[in-house]
């Protein structure tokens, strides 16, 4: 389970195309689901119409057939009695005669179901049909002949085309004759309306596979346009994140080397020179000891303070890279001592308040905290002209500040343009590592640095052990 989720772990570039690529997959499935519906829904409601007006036209025109069938003999049955054989023969050869098209013709039934009339279909002449049912199960007969003494109507089933053999389906028309017990009527197949329903139907779904096809091209389109993009920017942000990576170590190497240069110039001006002092005063010592000179402890006591100021100057430049009371006291002691050192060597009246933290902060912070602080004197001491700087320490519900603020002459305008120094580059930095912020407020009256850090570098107070019951 986890070799698949270490399978599955996406890079930042990834979660981004699946960010931008997946809704728009969905929104494109959306729409299409969308249009699919309506456009269904729209083309059946116009197949509705058109069938509706198709069978419409059939039915008017069967009706036409039945009318004017019944005005060719209506002399004949209007001046007939109920049981005039001879009337009703001539009636049933006029409708026999009747034929038109291919497949179109006059039935007659009478009431009881027996065929009189069907010149299509002559087997079915004078048999009983009553229960006659289609392959669905329709009955036929049946219900032309209760349509019949209703007065007229239609009725649909399947019957044989008589010009293909094949069974279809009919619209039948029929009128009773109530005075001979007739139901009288003739057929029209439908099978082009329903094939030209079809037809309409079928050219919807291609309507919309076209549709599906069309947002699917649209869609792909975009994801490679997502996709393209997201390679653009990728490369970009790695060619910049390479060009500043490579900045940066440029830098780390240039800080290195000054460090190691500001190192050197002081062991070589100070300490070396302090030690070549010592050598020479222990070489006077000895010379003076040899010859049994009273001035040999004055050159010794000359030697022993030259080794003192060499160890002192070991100690600062020791505290100047790392100071040792930052990790045994914590941060304030070491800005106060780092406050009081400024102010004996540089004169510039430096004060320094904070409070006591209820949270501890972390390693990290305090370090950078520390070297903040250590870089803004030093931009004092160097650039400012300043007179008095003061150095707060706050802890506060979203973390800890720290400001450095001084009554120089403020940032130059370079600077204020945003071409900032390495040294204010190196505090930025810095905050940018632990998620905080640094503002620079500067101004011809001083400058103020504020570094605050988040609630998350500060660390729990640590609990006070309990004292050991005397025995």
């Amino acid at each position: 389970m986890r070799a698949l989720l270490q399978t599955l772990r996406l890079s930042y570039g990834q979660k981004l195309f699946l960010l931008a690529s997946v809704p728009l997959v969905l929104a494109g499935a959306a729409i299409a689901l969308l249009v699919a519906h309506h456009a269904r829904m729209l083309a059946e409601r116009e197949i509705q119409t058109l069938e509706t007006q198709l069978l419409d036209t059939k039915m008017q025109e069967l009706r036409n057939y039945v009318t004017q069938a019944r005005n060719g003999f209506y002399f004949i049955y209007g001046g007939a009695a109920p049981d005039d054989e001879t009337a009703k023969i001539k009636v049933a050869q006029i409708l026999a005669a009747m034929i038109y098209g291919e497949d179109g013709s006059f039935f007659v039934y009478d009431y009881d179901g027996t065929n009189l009339v069907s010149p299509r279909r002559t087997d079915l002449i004078g048999r009983n049909w009553q229960d006659l049912t289609d392959s669905e199960g329709t009955p036929i007969v049946g219900p032309l002949i209760e349509i019949a003494r209703q007065g007229s109507g239609y009725h649909s089933y399947l019957w044989p085309k008589p010009s293909t053999g094949e069974e279809a389906r009919m619209v039948s028309f029929v009128m009773g004759f109530q005075d001979w017990q007739w139901a009288v009527g003739t057929g029209v197949f439908i099978d082009d309306v329903l094939a030209t329903v079809a037809a309409s139907r079928a050219e919807v779904e291609a309507r919309v596979r076209r549709t599906f096809v069309y947002i699917g091209a649209i869609t792909l389109c975009a994801l490679l346009a997502v996709f393209l993009s997201g390679i653009a920017m990728n490369l970009r942000e790695r060619r910049l994140a390479d060009a500043k990576l490579k900045e940066l170590t440029q830098r780390v190497f240039d800080a290195q080397e000054a460090e190691r240069g500001r190192v050197a110039r002081e062991l070589h001006d100070g300490i070396s020179q302090i030690l070549v002092g010592v050598k020479y005063a222990l070489d006077i010592t000895r010379r003076r000891l040899a010859q049994q000179d009273p001035r040999a402890m004055d050159a010794l006591d000359r030697g022993h303070s030259a080794l003192t100021g060499a160890i002192q100057e070991v100690r600062r430049i020791s505290r100047d890279l790392r100071p040792g009371v930052l990790d045994d006291l914590g941060l304030g002691p070491a800005l106060k001592a780092l406050t009081d050192d400024f102010h004996a060597r540089t004169g510039i009246d430096t004060r320094f308040d904070t409070v006591v933290f209820r949270n501890r902060i972390d390693q990290e912070s305090r370090i950078a905290l520390y070297r903040i602080a250590q870089e803004a004197l030093t931009n004092v001491e160097r650039h400012s002209g300043a007179t008095r700087v003061d150095i707060d320490l706050r802890s506060h519900r979203k973390g800890a500040t720290l400001r450095v603020a001084d009554n120089g002459c403020g940032l130059d305008p370079d600077r204020r343009a945003g071409h900032a120094g390495i040294g204010l580059r190196n505090m930025q930095e810095r905050m940018d590592q632990l998620g905080g912020t640094l503002r620079i407020l500067s101004s011809r009256s001083g400058t103020a640095i504020e570094a605050q850090i988040p609630l998350s570098h500060l660390l729990p107070p640590e609990e006070s052990p309990q004292p050991k019951a005397r025995a």
